[in-house]
């Protein structure tokens, strides 16, 4: 089972978030005992931002179980079909390109994807399967 997982969940353990923190921390640890957890260049790029340097950052991914997934030519398409739904339903945000090529990823090179950002996803991958650690399905 490979788990792709979002910058909010992973952001929750590394920051420690006091109100969702264990909750992403155990979702990844299920995550890990089911399978794989991968990020796609988008999520390790954002990660990367809240570091001193690359090398604390990669270092603190692999403390995680983090493997880094590139997207393939298909998942920038997928990424691309979605936002383009997204600007046509009336979607004023302009810059929301790496949350598609995240859903899209997930979609397209993973089984699942964990956020807390459900109600986002949903409307435009329908058959992307997201575990949400935040409810308690997990």
């Amino acid at each position: 089972m490979i788990t792709a997982v979002d910058t909010s969940v992973l952001l929750d353990i590394l920051g420690p978030d006091p109100v969702f923190g264990r909750g992403s921390a155990n979702a990844v640890r299920t995550a890990l005992a089911e399978g794989s957890l991968v990020a796609s260049e988008v999520v390790w790029a954002e990660l990367v931002a809240n570091y001193p340097s690359s090398a604390a950052a990669e270092q603190a991914m692999r403390r995680l179980g983090l493997e880094f997934s590139a997207a393939t030519a298909e998942t920038s398409f997928e990424a691309g079909q979605g936002w383009r739904a997204y600007r046509r339903s009336g979607g004023q945000r302009s810059r929301v390109a790496a949350d598609f090529l995240i859903g899209a990823h997930a979609l397209c090179q993973a089984d699942r994807l964990l956020t807390r950002d459900r109600g986002f996803y949903r409307p435009y991958f329908r058959h992307l399967r997201i575990l949400d650690p935040s409810q308690k399905q997990q």
